[in-house]
């Protein structure tokens, strides 16, 4: 990677979170946000960041709360959608930018998805990939019964530590496989996983992580048109999210579409990393203007 990477921890919120960023690009360039979701960290993003440098943007990357080289609260609470969109309302703060782009994957497509809702003066432009709308989710798997069938682990995650174990028996065995058995062979090397067996090793984060799940009952999902153009990227290949939520969640999107990656899976942005920070520019590119400082 061409791009100089700056690694940087930022206390945020009421509650005082560290929170690590790693930034790219020229200071005053426009500001686009990457948040990853589960069981990742900043790390997912590493083969989009030149090609969004290169397009003229400034990236900013976090380790979401929970994950990586950040605070790990252990309170269900300290995970609810409003605060995970604080946290990027105060990254977005900390490097002086008022309004921004964003991009979330999984749970970071989430939080995106409901920031968006929440703060349409501060949205430039939203990317999601392969994550559902946080209003659309329950409405959807209640009259799709595979969706149903796909989401039972969710339930096996509310439970108090027995998750925690399970995913944590074995040098996270079952975790790891999380990522190989649901991608195309090779998506993931040795190296990274490695890697993520790190992330994962620290102290409280299989706590934290299953966290964001135990808070779905505290989130109140916001049914607000998002103002900002929508792109939603989607791997029709997702053993986990059906695609017919991306249809779905296009319901709450005054100008949205939806780009379809057939042969990818849950984790395009590994598979189709070319692709996907293509789509990503030319869609941000179309948006580019004076940095709102």
């Amino acid at each position: 990677m061409a791009a100089a990477l700056e690694h940087q921890t930022l206390t945020l919120g009421t509650d005082d979170v560290a929170l690590h960023v790693v930034t790219a690009g020229a200071a005053d360039a426009p500001l686009v946000i990457l948040l990853h979701g589960f069981p990742e960290y900043w790390g997912a993003w590493r083969r989009q960041i030149q090609p969004l440098v290169d397009a003229g943007w400034r990236v900013a990357v976090p380790d979401q709360r929970g994950y990586g080289a950040s605070s790990k609260p252990g309170a269900v609470a300290c995970y609810a959608l409003d605060t995970l969109a604080d946290d990027v309302m105060g990254i977005a703060g900390h490097l002086g930018a008022s309004r921004f782009s964003l991009v979330g994957h999984d749970w970071g497509g989430m939080v995106a998805w409901h920031l968006a809702a929440r703060e349409p003066a501060a949205i430039e432009r939203l990317a999601i990939l392969n994550a559902p709308h946080p209003a659309s989710f329950v409405g959807f798997a209640l009259t799709h019964p595979m969706q149903m069938f796909r989401s039972t682990y969710v339930g096996f995650f509310q439970l108090p530590w027995v998750p925690e174990a399970v995913l944590g028996a074995r040098d996270f065995s079952l975790l790891e496989a999380a990522l190989t058995r649901s991608s195309r062979p090779g998506t993931f090397s040795d190296g990274e996983l490695a890697d993520y067996r790190t992330a994962w090793s620290a102290p409280g984060a299989l706590r934290a992580m299953l966290n964001w799940y135990r808070a779905m009952p505290l989130a109140q999902p916001l049914a607000t048109p998002i103002q900002a153009p929508v792109r939603i990227v989607w791997g029709d290949a997702d053993t986990a999210l059906e695609a017919g939520l991306a249809d779905a969640a296009l319901c709450y999107c005054v100008d949205g579409h939806v780009v379809r990656l057939p042969q990818a899976s849950h984790w395009l942005h590994h598979e189709e990393p070319d692709e996907v920070s293509a789509l990503l520019t030319e869609f941000f590119g179309e948006g580019a203007s004076t940095p709102t400082k």
